[in-house]
């Protein structure tokens, strides 16, 4: 008996590569007799009815996301409150998080609707943008929160404070606060640290920093990190949600970001292997 009977499938948009595997899920699930529930964009390739997410995230008990990291990462977002588990299918380029391949999905699938299968929960940040005591803005995200400039080729001047006490004023291009998902994304091209999934931690990687001493930082994920946009700088800034959703920022902004109490669950097969993952998707041992 399988733990899962409501099914929802969720896609990338306007991209015709997931058309076939679409198809070929929504028949294997039907044939085991399962509801299906489609967000948007799978609704229209397959012709069935939608509904939107946050209704959609009250039907299911288990949500199959066919495409690439970034999709994934944002049904992740959307999903995290009901805590639904979700299962990647890799349609998109790098593929750390969608870890399951179009050629095995339905054989995978099997055994994990057979209940044999790892679960993996995945924190998830939060972080209001405070002006004038005051919350202008709010975001989650699976992988990072990141300040950055905004339009200039500038500096912005920024104080971060972790539990209340003061680490540094520096001036950079930005700063990425990244969980253990996100380290293998914006963070490891800034030179942060690749960081083990089950890791409770948080890493503060500043984007070109004019001081080469600054380094990144690994604190605790259930510290509190307040960033500060220094009021005699005005430079143009920006905060991005996984490099989606984003908050224009003025000098004397406060960022405050914490971990939320909710989870992501991500199901991966039982053959799974984090350090395979790293290996094949940053070609480690390849000789040039």
């Amino acid at each position: 008996m399988t733990p899962f009977s409501h099914i929802g499938l969720f896609t990338k948009p306007n991209d015709t590569r997931v058309d076939k595997t679409l198809h070929q899920l929504h028949e294997f699930l039907i044939q085991r007799g399962l509801h299906v529930h489609c967000d948007r964009n799978a609704g229209i390739i397959l012709g069935l009815p939608t509904m939107p997410t946050d209704v959609l995230a009250q039907h299911i008990d288990l949500a199959i996301v066919v495409g690439g990291d970034g999709t994934l990462l944002g049904a992740g977002r959307l999903l995290a409150d009901h805590e639904v588990p979700i299962i990647g299918i890799n349609l998109g380029r790098l593929g750390f998080l969608v870890d399951i391949s179009p050629d095995e999905a339905l054989t995978q699938l099997e055994e994990i609707f057979n209940g044999q299968y790892k679960e993996e929960p995945r924190f998830v940040l939060h972080a209001d943008v405070i002006r004038e005591d005051a919350i202008i803005g709010s975001g989650d995200a699976l992988n990072d929160v990141v300040l950055h400039v905004r339009n200039e080729v500038r500096m912005i001047e920024f104080t971060t404070r972790v539990d209340g006490h003061f680490v540094n004023t520096q001036r950079a291009d930005g700063l990425v606060i990244t969980t253990p998902t996100g380290s293998t994304a914006y963070a490891l091209s800034s030179g942060g640290p690749i960081m083990h999934p089950s890791l409770q931690a948080i890493a503060l990687v500043p984007i070109c920093p004019h001081t080469l001493s600054d380094r990144p930082l690994v604190i605790n994920n259930q510290s509190l990190i307040e960033v500060h946009l220094c009021e005699d700088r005005d430079i143009p800034a920006r905060l991005s949600f996984d490099g989606q959703n984003n908050i224009e920022l003025e000098s004397g902004d406060l960022l405050r970001i914490h971990t939320r109490p909710e989870k992501v669950r991500l199901l991966h097969p039982q053959s799974y292997d984090y350090f395979h993952i790293l290996r094949e998707k940053l070609h480690w041992g390849v000789q040039l």
